[in-house]
């Protein structure tokens, strides 16, 4: 337990170190926050009127959530590219030369993300409210479906720690990370209604989850058509249980990729 609480306490400190070095450094924040702001504006204002909503719904309730999805996603990048960074700048090495857990480098990185996760889907939020988007849940309901962005945001950050250590270079990871996860993100129904879609991609959108965690959220905030009408037109498992689906890929992610980056930390920094 004490080694534990020891491992937590050198995480944040960890943590810390990353923060002020956003604060001491802006840029490295700028177009994380600048992007969703820029595509909920260009979804809302430009394409909002050619891209049909499910009936009763208004586009840009449609769309919001499916910005904060993509949005958190591409938010755990920041882990991957920061490790990166670090392991070709030779500080991994220094943080191995002091006395503190191993694991606490990729327990404060990706706790970091949180910190900055959240700021995100503050300003998200607020730029959503002024283009008309708005939360028709319960309180409780709209705080477990900032909690279930979060949650899942926290499960891809190890994936992209992993990913990070194994790439060892900035320009590198995003170039991978780019052509991977943009794709996944809109592959799903983030966007546009996936009844639409072509057989192949709409059996790929219904289970991916990103189309479970951006639909979990459109429920939770009450996004949905008045009278109780269905969302989706879909029976596939992932749709009609969205929350459940979306917490059973975050156990499996982080049952898969903790493991997984915290022996690549130990390879990469041991070279």
């Amino acid at each position: 337990m004490s080694a534990v609480l020891a491992a937590l306490g050198d995480g944040s400190v960890v943590a810390k170190r990353n923060v002020i070095k956003i604060r001491r450094v802006p840029d490295l924040l700028v177009g994380t926050l600048l992007s969703p702001i820029m595509f909920i504006l260009l979804f809302a204002y430009v394409f909002g009127s050619a891209i049909p909503a499910p009936a009763g719904v208004d586009y840009k309730e449609f769309l919001v959530p499916g910005i904060f999805a993509q949005t958190v996603i591409f938010g755990g990048t920041i882990t991957g590219a920061g490790l990166a960074d670090d392991m070709q700048k030779g500080i991994i090495d220094r943080f191995r030369s002091l006395p503190m857990a191993q694991s606490a480098v990729l327990i404060g990185r990706t706790g970091s993300d949180v910190i900055i996760n959240v700021l995100t889907i503050a300003i998200m939020t607020a730029t959503g409210l002024v283009v008309g988007w708005r939360i028709r849940g319960s309180f409780l309901e709209a705080v477990l479906a900032f909690a279930l962005l979060l949650l899942f945001a926290y499960a891809v950050s190890w994936v992209m720690a992993f990913f990070g250590l194994l790439v060892r270079s900035p320009e590198a990871f995003n170039n991978i990370i780019f052509i991977t996860v943009f794709p996944i993100t809109f592959i799903a129904n983030t966007f546009v209604p996936t009844e639409g879609f072509p057989t192949v991609l709409r059996v790929v959108a219904e289970w991916n989850p990103v189309s479970s965690l951006t639909l979990g959220v459109r429920e939770l905030f009450g996004n949905v058509p008045p009278a109780g009408a269905p969302l989706v037109q879909s029976e596939a498992w992932a749709m009609q249980n969205p929350v459940p689906y979306t917490l059973l890929w975050v156990v499996i992610i982080l049952a898969v990729f903790v493991p997984l980056a915290t022996r690549q930390y130990k390879r990469s920094a041991a070279r």
